[in-house]
């Protein structure tokens, strides 16, 4: 017998799924945490099926609750795309685009991007993250992504995944003004500083750390930052050094307390990409401006 699934069961799943947790997903979805209780368990009556384990702090799917998620997640963000094309139609506007974008990116070309489509398309949110793709994988996953502009690393590459380069960008090594290493020309030079590093899991840094193996040496990451904006204000006011793009330390504003290093060695070039899953039609708002970051990435 098939299941008569409603679409608010299947939002109440995947919000909970999502956050974890009933209350969590009350406070994303706005609906009550009894009305969201109510669709699970109408759900899984349709399924015949547990969803969730219910623990103390929260909720686990299941096994088949996990397997049912990613074809749901799947159904809603095909419905947002279909609906988003009738309302694109009809002239309407509105919807919402959700990208993530590397640190680097974040400070030089997004602003462009988003000041553009937000002057074209004003009554469309724009929802971004930032970050290092190996934090973003599981939204792109579940479609609460629509796509990434990152770098990866091509010994993990993702199945699930599709891959466009966009543009390559040079990084160095910089330290702030007046750091007594602002003269060093190797990286041997550098074996001993202290250096602060976004998480090693980055696709990027992991090059670096191969450089740096096949030499024999090893970097002393004393500190590890999560956001690009604590890695360059601790470079900028400490003795801590960091590898950083050339559009950053070029910034008038970011770069003005920093010393790009001019090394023997010159550092792996980094290529970005835009990203985003292969089953999953990008919306029309998403498309184009994944249409305008291929643009202002080539200038």
């Amino acid at each position: 017998m098939s299941a008569n699934l409603k679409l608010h069961q299947l939002r109440a799943f995947v919000d909970v799924a999502r956050q974890g947790s009933i209350r969590a997903a009350s406070r994303l979805s706005g609906l009550s945490q009894p009305a969201l209780t109510k669709a699970i368990q109408e759900l899984e009556r349709e399924l015949g099926a547990r969803l969730f384990i219910r623990r103390q702090q929260g909720v686990v799917l299941t096994d088949i609750g996990d397997n049912f998620f990613r074809h749901a997640s799947l159904v809603l963000a095909e419905l947002r795309v279909a609906q988003e094309d009738i309302q694109q139609r009809l002239g309407l506007g509105g919807g919402q685009v959700n990208i993530g974008v590397g640190g680097s990116v974040a400070r030089t070309i997004m602003p462009q991007v988003i000041n553009q489509f937000h002057r074209e398309y004003p009554l469309v949110k724009v929802r971004i993250v930032e970050g290092q793709l190996v934090s973003m994988v599981h939204e792109l996953r579940q479609g609460a992504l629509d796509f990434t502009i990152n770098t990866y690393d091509q010994s993990h590459l993702d199945q699930e995944l599709m891959y466009e380069q966009m543009m390559e960008r040079e990084y160095k090594v910089v330290v702030r003004k007046g750091h007594p290493l602002e003269k060093a020309r190797s990286l041997a030079a550098l074996q001993q500083a202290d250096w602060t590093m976004p998480t090693p899991k980055g696709s990027y840094y992991r090059l670096l750390h191969d450089l740096f193996d096949e030499r024999g040496m090893a970097p002393k990451i004393v500190v590890t930052c999560e956001t690009f904006m604590a890695c360059t204000s601790l470079v900028a006011q400490s003795d801590f050094i960091s590898i950083l793009s050339v559009d950053v330390i070029d910034d008038p504003i970011l770069g003005r307390s920093l010393v790009a290093l001019t090394l023997d060695e010159p550092l792996p070039k980094a290529v970005f990409y835009l990203i985003q899953r292969k089953d999953t039609a990008l919306t029309p708002m998403s498309s184009y401006m994944a249409q305008l970051f291929r643009r202002y990435c080539q200038r």
